[in-house]
């Protein structure tokens, strides 16, 4: 048996220590061989003393699933062993629909962090954010457990209830009770938006197996709708696949580098490139960020930022910029390993760093600060006439007003007037709009003026002949007209 549990954990190792790819403050000592096997052995005189010494009776593939998620778990907070029933739930997540609280974390030294939630499940709803930490499920702590274990916790039957307590920037911790539901996740949603409908609102969510197709359904019934411009809102979105985020980038660009992924070998690097076709047609785009804004998002707002495509939008990004891929073992189990780092076109690496917006706009609260109307002005005057008409209406609004319920929930539109990062977006979308059409007709009206004159009709006469043409000296205008800066 001994024999057999040096050879497997052997067979292993290589693929392990291949794949790692963290940053380590001082350079890597590697083993030798003769000092690796010893190690091997030693792991497994661990096992068979703690099988055989412990109190109660081992478990013994508890015990060695334990070690592998250790040694995958030393690498960085992403790499992790996926037993059978993990993996499989992993491949579903992955197809767009899973059991859970829809919500999407990571360790950080210790502790459970939340990356986002994702729209409309549980844990949205409950109020949960990007950066909150979670300290305990059901009560029991889930400090310096993995991932995997966490995760396990959360998740189960649909309709039954789970406790979170919950810790915010700042604030006292709180418990959340929510409830298990099948999370069926629609990564794209899209309307118009503004007072005359006129700009493409698109939201991601998260970036699945379904996203592409969604996004170019979305695309194509906006531009039927003739839209201005489009606000790309991906905050809170914490990634996904690779692919889809390329695809997504290739939507808006017609050329240029989206993304450069590179490995532990120098000659592990792969460039993706947009194909031709922007399928906006150039109109102006605005991508919303935030510290939620994680992985496939980054990836987005990057390759569309560095191409000079869109004018990026909200706060900085989270961070993460490092590629996952599942290898399955080949008896139903896999590992989630980092296989690689991300960059932008420019050659950035986000990884810890995140996406700088172009401007900067934080979530803010809108104080009116002057009035409609001055507490100085004709009507401030004592026994001033009156304006019928304008009384009738104020009074009509106060009975208006007073028949609504107070409690009654936010329409869409009060929330997006809530929306500080929306409105601002919007208001780009609505400028760059104004400036790119100021710009064709500029265009145009060179194109106009260079353009020659038509020639009159001569005119004739009975009496007299028309005296010859006279030439002129002056050159015909050799400017070209003025080429269209619009991309």
């Amino acid at each position: 048996m001994l024999k057999t549990l040096l050879m497997a954990v052997a067979l292993g190792l290589p693929m392990v220590s291949m794949a790692a790819n963290k940053p380590r403050p001082e350079p890597v000592k590697h083993l030798t061989d003769e000092e690796i096997y010893q190690e091997l052995k030693k792991l497994a005189l661990v096992f068979e003393i703690a099988r055989d010494n412990f109190v109660e009776e081992a478990d013994e593939k508890k015990m060695l699933e334990g070690a592998m998620a250790g040694m995958l778990g030393a690498l960085d907070p992403h790499s992790s062993y996926l037993p059978a029933d993990d993996f499989k739930e992993f491949s579903e997540k992955s197809h767009g629909e899973f059991g859970g609280l829809g919500i999407q974390i990571t360790s950080d030294r210790g502790a459970v962090r939340v990356i986002a939630p994702i729209d409309d499940t549980p844990a949205a709803k409950a109020g949960i954010k990007a950066g909150d930490y979670i300290t305990h499920v059901d009560d029991d702590q889930v400090f310096d457990q993995t991932l995997n274990q966490v995760v396990k916790k959360m998740k189960g039957r649909p309709g039954t209830k789970v406790k979170l307590t919950v810790i915010s920037d700042g604030q006292e911790a709180r418990t959340v009770t929510l409830k298990r539901a099948i999370i069926k996740v629609k990564s794209v949603k899209f309307e118009t938006k503004g007072d005359d409908d006129k700009i493409g609102y698109i939201r991601i969510s998260d970036f699945g197996a379904t996203t592409t197709k969604e996004l170019k359904e979305a695309i194509e019934a906006l531009e039927k709708k003739k839209v201005l411009g489009y606000v790309l809102d991906v905050r809170n979105n914490p990634g996904g696949y690779l692919t889809a985020a390329i695809d997504v980038s290739d939507a808006f660009l017609d050329s240029g580098e989206i993304v450069s992924t590179r490995g532990k070998k120098k000659t592990d690097i792969d460039r993706t490139y947009a194909k031709p076709g922007d399928l906006t047609n150039g109109k102006p785009v605005v991508v919303l960020i935030n510290h939620g804004s994680a992985s496939a998002s980054e990836i987005v707002a990057g390759a569309l930022q560095d191409n000079g495509r869109a004018l990026v939008m909200g706060s900085q990004s989270f961070g993460k910029g490092s590629v996952q891929q599942q290898k399955p073992l080949g008896d139903g189990t896999a590992i989630h390993i980092t296989i690689a780092r991300y960059y932008t076109p420019s050659g950035r690496s986000i990884q810890n760093e995140g996406i700088t917006p172009d401007i900067e706009v934080l979530q803010s609260k809108i104080e009116v600060l002057e009035k409609k109307q001055s507490t100085y002005s004709e009507a401030s005057f004592k026994n001033s006439l009156k304006n019928d008409a304008a009384q009738k209406k104020q009074d009509a609004k106060k009975d208006k007003k007073s028949d609504a319920d107070a409690d009654a929930p936010l329409t869409d539109a009060e929330k997006d007037a809530l929306d500080y990062q929306l409105q601002r977006g919007m208001d780009m979308v609505r400028a760059m709009a104004k400036l790119a059409a100021g710009r064709t007709a500029v265009t145009d009206a060179d194109a106009d003026a260079d353009a020659p004159a038509e020639k009159p009709a001569e005119k004739k006469t009975e009496k007299k002949s028309a005296p010859a043409e006279k030439k002129s000296d002056k050159p015909t205008a050799d400017k070209p007209a003025k080429k269209s800066d619009k991309k």
